[in-house]
């Protein structure tokens, strides 16, 4: 066999496996591999979505006493989330998912249409459910950045949709993060960004913790077990279905 005939050979059998490459591979791989060093405990709070959620490196510390996992991976639309929820969601049994996507939806697609994320986000919303049943579903709005403030009424509009979908949903909340970000100027607060003016720097992770801190599941006590939700937890809401609100 010569030169250029084992070149050949070699890239028939190399091929294959990149054509069946699929986006944030590495991502997941990543999970499995800290997955298989120590197995996440069914029950816990997920977190799923892009990088505002990727890159909150204290978030275990934000929420002392809570079980929470990151699954998060940077760059994520809706789509993709969609797309992964057998990686990133449905082997952990999840006590209540945490979402936060959406905005690489608009900056992937200039001409999409806050309609269609907001056709996304209800996509993804009844694929889990059907089948993790009547799991907590928590969403955190698109956030107001100065890097895609152009993108702003479209976020408002996705927002204001997601809302009134969630609203209607049992065991749902939709977290508004849009007043704390603002300054007196109706513009996002550049002093909670980093350099990027598109991620958040730990004083915009402080703004988000006591909003969140208001719907995560808290951990069952010793004279709660009778009205246990789920492996380790109670539910956030009590006396009725709770709607969507801030």
């Amino acid at each position: 066999m010569g030169p250029i005939t084992a070149l050949l050979a070699l890239t028939v059998l190399v091929s294959p496996s990149r054509v069946q490459d699929r986006p944030y591979d590495r991502d997941i791989a990543e999970f499995r591999k800290l997955d298989a060093a120590r197995r996440p405990e069914k029950g816990q709070i997920l977190f799923i979505g892009s990088s505002s959620f990727t890159r909150w490196a204290r978030l275990q510390d934000a929420f002392p006493g809570r079980r929470v996992l990151n699954r998060a991976f940077g760059g994520s639309t809706l789509l993709d989330v969609r797309a992964r929820l057998e990686d990133v969601v449905f082997p952990y049994q999840p006590g209540q998912i945490v979402l936060y996507c959406g905005e690489n939806d608009f900056a992937a697609d200039n001409g999409l249409a806050p309609d269609a994320v907001v056709g996304r986000l209800i996509d993804l919303f009844r694929t889990v459910r059907a089948r993790l049943g009547a799991v907590p579903f928590v969403y955190v709005s698109m956030k107001p950045s100065p890097s895609r403030w152009h993108l702003a009424p479209k976020f408002r509009s996705a927002n204001d949709g997601i809302r009134a979908f969630l609203g209607k949903q049992s065991k749902t909340v939709y977290v508004d993060v849009w007043p704390v970000m603002l300054g007196k100027d109706g513009r996002p607060r550049e002093e909670l960004f980093v350099d990027d003016k598109l991620h958040m720097n730990d004083k915009g992770y402080a703004l988000w913790t006591p909003l969140l801190d208001k719907v995560l599941v808290r951990p069952v006590r010793a004279t709660d077990r009778s009205k246990r939700d789920g492996p380790g937890e109670v539910p956030w809401w009590t006396g009725g279905r709770p709607t969507a609100r801030s």
